[in-house]
């Protein structure tokens, strides 16, 4: 009884330290340590880089291992883990540098480093994916300090999982004597939820240009702000050494409250804001930075090198921590004419002293700058990561997705865990006898589809993972997800609008009347695409084959405003339209873009007013564009239609800078061919999706680097797989005919299939049977020996079964315990808990007769007008 008593208490103590694990940062210690690389001895206070304040507090000590940098102006990175899983809060920073050292230091957060080294020269970059600057430290300039209950969240689902540090050391002189620098910042972390949370705007100029000798060169950014209330209490200004003087306001009711201003010359640390400024929904964030081209021979432009300029205005902010929004961008100008109103402050250069300069700039012509790694990957990825001229996707050729059996494929989309969502019209097809002239659907007697019409399928190997919208429409069109996961769909036979949950078998709101075409604030006229403002809430209808116009609704679909009219003859002008077929939401600018189908262009518009923006046309666009997505750092996707009799254009897919529009990349397929691209869909990662209505088929495409070394995980062995050789025998192949038996068809597919994970099979199976055979071998073999020569049993045996008990007992051990998935998931390169909260808004629709090739679907003009263009 003692002793079950005993286990008892020792099993109470043992739950009890696990259920304390869960909040102590002491509980994932030792992991941390295990996975830290011990720092030099010369590094005080660095051989225990996590110290806990009780349950809820601990301090993270963040310090450069040791390092002693060779040349003036030498860039260093190192990273490490946040040592807890779940969400904490950056409460206070305190700096460990020397001004004899280093020049400035900052301290970035984001998902993966640019290396796994213990530090490296920052020239790498500093991170993989998105990153935010979250600390700043420069000589001479004040520390940052974060207002009571302020915050920087990390960790959990949405926060970042690394700290990424980066010292800039001037002048080296004083590393004469080869010591070690562990320079760094000690983070104070709490598990207690924050009331306030702290965040980063950053406010960028992408295109400006500095003449040669010019005197004076203003570079201006406003933006209209969008979100809830946030409370400005640091700014930062940062630009190369053109740079004269920076300043930000903000704008309400044409007033202009300054921000902050400083000279780039001087220490670029975050600097406090000498008056509490708010800023709250429809203000203008705007801020200017001068320049002068004296002494240059040569254009300027924005870039990341020395010779370059930059004009960059960061503000720290705090907003209530549900509605926190981490990181923010603004690399437009929005209102050129209001800048001629701005305090003549901002146009008058802050005076620096020539010491100063040259303490700023060391002693090298040509010195690296401290954003420029930074603004490779930040706002390279927010705007200019697009100029990348080895850029350039291709079909995913092993995708088994283009197999399956769909029906006309109107809409794609990307839902919150980036799962690809179909929308096809199963056994129902829009022809001409479709619709009368008054655009009432004439083919009700088939009643709605009997197919589930929506389909989410795991975009790695296009298994079906969920499928809905069963008996509920007639023809679907465009696609859309809100970043709640709720499917946004339209059905041009129904001249409706609907919003369902992924589990909800009835529609959570309609919008229009069923069967009734109309032009007013309560019908539609086959709409065809629909798009959800992740912010607001607000509902964008594109409407669609027989009007002209898009529609806002508030959130529970009351009706708003609407714009747009018809395209008059001659040239189209901004805001006409002739069929706007898909909807393309940019809320990181708050701007909508609709492909302007027949008039085979992009036109973009200011989401609170409906004001046009900008045109993107191109003559490969041909006289047809269906689609367009858009994903957060400028990247603009596009398809457009088949050229018409006698022109050249080629049906195919479109890249394009979404600042310049620019074409970067165009790509077609490899098998099959595009017919009719009715939709595409993007995500972050540059995979592209393509649905044709009239192929009845969708196509993945990935970047090509993404092709040539892609990672496949089974059985948790990991193989690298090249996939070049397979991409050049599609290649060749692509011009044999098909074959049109559909057994042979049905064949070649299980080949592909069977080729794809076959292969995977046969190779993990052989590995893990190889040891095994091997080892019976030697067991035999042994035996057979000592049988033969001693003639029975012997101490050689009885070591051999020690010995392969031993392994075994080694395997066993990695089984129970070695390994914690857990950890090993979370860490894992490709693992990632985050999902794309952005909204996929394309449609299109027109597609060909299978039988002569022509139209299939008729326009939906009325009918006295010239004859229209195909509808799908």
């Amino acid at each position: 009884m003692a002793g079950f008593v005993n286990n008892l208490l020792i099993l109470l103590l043992l739950f009890q330290n696990i259920c304390l694990g869960f909040r102590s940062p002491l509980s994932v210690f030792k992991r941390y340590k295990d996975i830290t690389t011990s720092l030099s001895s010369e590094c005080l206070g660095s051989d225990q880089p996590v110290i806990s304040f009780g349950l809820s507090d601990f301090a993270l000590d963040i310090r450069m291992p040791g390092v002693t940098p060779k040349q003036s102006d030498t860039y260093l990175c190192m990273s490490i883990p946040l040592p807890v899983d779940d969400e904490a809060y950056v409460v206070d920073f305190k700096p460990h540098a020397s001004m004899d050292t280093v020049h400035h230091m900052l301290l970035f957060g984001c998902n993966e480093p640019s290396s796994a080294e213990n530090y490296w020269d920052c020239d790498e970059g500093t991170c993989k994916d998105k990153s935010n600057i979250l600390y700043a430290w420069a000589r001479n300039a004040p520390p940052t300090r974060l207002p009571k209950g302020v915050g920087f969240r990390v960790g959990g689902e949405t926060g970042s999982r690394y700290f990424v540090l980066q010292v800039h050391y001037g002048d080296v002189s004083a590393f004469r004597d080869k010591h070690k620098d562990c320079s760094g910042v000690t983070l104070h972390l709490t598990h207690q939820k924050q009331p306030l949370i702290a965040g980063m705007y950053l406010m960028m100029s992408v295109n400006t240009v500095i003449p040669p000798g010019e005197k004076v060169v203003d570079a201006d950014i406003a933006c209209h702000y969008k979100r809830s209330p946030m409370h400005l209490f640091a700014y930062r200004v940062h630009t190369h050494r053109l740079g004269k003087v920076v300043s930000g306001y903000r704008v309400r009711n044409g007033q202009w409250t300054l921000i902050g201003r400083q000279s780039p010359q001087l220490p670029q640390a975050f600097y406090p804001v000498e008056y509490p400024v708010d800023v709250s929904y429809n203000d203008i964030l705007a801020a200017r930075c001068v320049f002068t081209g004296e002494g240059r021979t040569t254009e300027t432009h924005i870039g990341g090198t020395a010779n370059d300029e930059m004009c960059n205005f960061y503000i720290m902010y705090y907003m209530e921590a549900k509605h926190a929004v981490s990181y923010m961008t603004c690399t437009q100008n929005a209102n050129p004419e209001m800048f001629r109103n701005i305090p003549n402050e901002a146009n008058i250069p802050i005076p620096v002293k020539s010491d100063v300069l040259k303490t700023m700039h060391g002693h090298h012509e040509e010195t690296k700058d401290s954003d420029t790694s930074y603004l490779l990957q930040q706002a390279k990825k927010e705007e200019a990561e697009i100029l990348d001229q080895d850029f350039h996707i291709e079909e995913a050729v092993e995708w088994p997705g283009l197999d399956l059996k769909l029906g006309q494929v109107s809409g794609l989309a990307l839902d919150p865990e980036n799962n690809l969502v179909v929308f096809h019209r199963g056994d129902h097809l829009w022809d001409e006898n479709s619709f009368d002239s008054k655009f009432v659907y004439q083919q009700r007697g088939l009643g709605p589809i009997e197919q589930n019409t929506i389909l989410v399928l795991n975009p790695s190997n296009a298994k079906l993972l969920h499928s809905t919208g069963k008996s509920l429409f007639y023809l679907p069109h465009g696609l859309s997800v809100d970043k709640n996961g709720n499917y946004w769909v339209t059905d041009v036979a129904l001249h409706q609008v609907f919003k369902l949950g992924a589990s909800d078998k009835e529609p959570l709101l309609i919008l229009g009347v069923a069967l009734q075409p109309g032009s007013d604030k309560n019908h539609f006229c086959q709409p065809t695409d629909v798009a959800v403002d992740p912010i607001t809430g607000s509902i964008y209808v594109s409407d669609g084959y027989c009007n002209s116009r898009i529609i806002q609704f508030s959130p529970n679909g009351l009706y708003v405003m609407q714009w747009g009219e018809e395209t008059s003859l001659g040239r189209a002008r901004p805001g006409q339209f002739h069929i706007p077929h898909s909807l393309a939401l940019i809320s990181d600018l708050s701007q909508l873009c609709v492909a302007d189908r027949e008039n085979g262009r992009i036109q973009c518009f200011r989401l609170e007013t409906g004001e046009f923006t900008k045109e993107i046309k191109h003559k490969a666009f041909g006289r047809e564009l269906f689609a367009v997505s858009y994903v957060p750092g400028g990247l603009l996707f596009a398809v457009n239609g088949m050229p018409y009799p006698g022109e050249a254009e080629s049906v195919q897919g479109f890249v394009m800078n979404f600042s310049t529009g620019e074409i970067i990349d165009t790509f077609i397929p490899l098998r099959k061919s595009f017919e009719m691209p009715h939709d595409i869909v993007a995500s972050e990662d540059r995979t592209v999706f393509v649905g044709d209505v009239h192929a009845k088929a969708v196509w993945k495409f990935a970047s090509a680097e993404k092709m040539e070394h892609r990672s496949v995980k089974k059985a948790g062995i990991e193989v690298q797989e090249t996939k070049e050789s397979e991409t050049i025998v599609e290649a060749r192949l692509k011009n044999k005919p098909e074959s049109t038996d559909p057994l042979k068809n049905t064949d070649k597919h299980l080949v592909q299939e069977a080729s794809s994970t076959g292969v995977s099979f046969v190779l993990i199976t052989t590995l893990l049977i190889i040891p095994v055979v091997v080892l019976l071998a030697i067991l035999v073999f042994i035996r057979w020996r000592k049988t033969t020569v001693y003639g029975g049993n012997s101490d050689g045996e009885h070591k051999l079964d020690s010995s392969s008990g031993r392994i075994l007992g080694r395997l066993r051990g990695k089984g129970s315990g070695g390994i914690n998935l857990g950890n090993f998931f979370a860490s894992h390169k490709g693992y990632s808990r985050k999902g794309f909260d952005r909204l996929s808004t394309e449609g299109s629709d027109q597609e060909k007769d299978e039988d002569d090739g022509t139209d299939s679907e008729e326009e939906c003009s009325a009918s006295p007008l010239p004859p229209a263009p195909s509808s799908s």
